[in-house]
């Protein structure tokens, strides 16, 4: 018997303020509605909030593992739709920039936890510290988070090159949030994609959009996800449209046994 395969995404953006960690919640819920076990890691440490997002209340978080109080298994909670999720600490500024002992001590264990996880979302921070390049290089796909925003596009555009120059990363993955039409999505997609390749060499592939909803906010506002909550609106639409797609991704360089493929990425890069 062939060793499960976990897919691991990472979701990331180049600025704070574009839904990241919305379209996280949201597609994850999506992904378990369709059959697969999902978890979700917030590694946006220190910041983290896809728990208050969905009205949750941990009583622990990855700051008790990385202390040495409770392991991973502990931590972890469960989300609605049967989603599993890794909650991250808020307002605790050591844990953003954690030094490449923790980042591995992480990872390591992370490794003995994915078996029987079909997919596995990091909803990294925004912008370009190096815990968000250190998670993004640990997935097998990257998926860059935008919105119509020229700042956004501009940000955006920030974090690939860094990836690509320091690290030689040279796929990606795009949705435009909060979009006005189908069109302006596709807009966002070409302008990203057409400097991405003229500049930076890479390849970026567009996995759709997420209209501009007001139940989104709403929903919000009721700490629950919109797919949750209003699973006809348009937004919610989107959100399954997008899951199905990331269903469908093949594991990029077909990558075997869990995360430890990470290994043979990381020792060969200095943090």
């Amino acid at each position: 018997m062939e060793p499960h395969e976990t897919k691991v995404i990472a979701i990331t953006s180049g600025k704070g303020g574009v839904g990241k960690t919305n379209i996280v919640a949201n597609t994850a819920i999506a992904l378990s509605r369709m059959g697969k076990r999902v978890l979700v890691m917030d590694a946006d440490l220190g910041l983290g909030n896809i728990d208050i997002l969905l009205g949750l209340t941990p009583r622990y978080n990855i700051g008790h593992f990385l202390r040495g109080e409770k392991r991973l298994e502990e931590i972890i909670i469960k989300g609605p739709e049967g989603i599993m999720i890794l909650p991250a600490s808020s307002g605790i500024q050591e844990l953003t920039e954690l030094n490449a002992e923790e980042q591995l001590s992480l990872v390591a264990h992370l490794d003995e936890m994915v078996d029987g996880i079909d997919i596995m979302i990091i909803d990294t921070g925004a912008g370009i510290s190096s815990n968000v390049l250190f998670f993004n290089m640990a997935a097998h796909d990257i998926v860059v988070i935008a919105s119509p925003e020229p700042t956004s596009i501009t940000d955006a555009y920030a974090l690939m090159k860094v990836l690509s120059k320091r690290y030689g990363e040279k796929a990606f993955k795009l949705i435009v949030n909060a979009v006005e039409s189908e069109e302006e999505g596709k807009n966002v997609y070409r302008k990203l994609s057409s400097v991405g390749g003229r500049f930076l060499n890479i390849s970026i592939d567009y996995l759709g959009y997420i209209l501009y909803d007001e139940l989104v906010q709403f929903s919000v506002v009721q700490q629950k996800a919109v797919v949750e909550a209003y699973p006809d609106t348009p937004a919610s639409i989107c959100f399954d449209r997008i899951a199905k797609r990331l269903c469908e991704m093949p594991i990029r360089g077909g990558l075997k046994g869990g995360m430890q493929f990470f290994w043979r990425k990381m020792l060969s890069r200095t943090f």
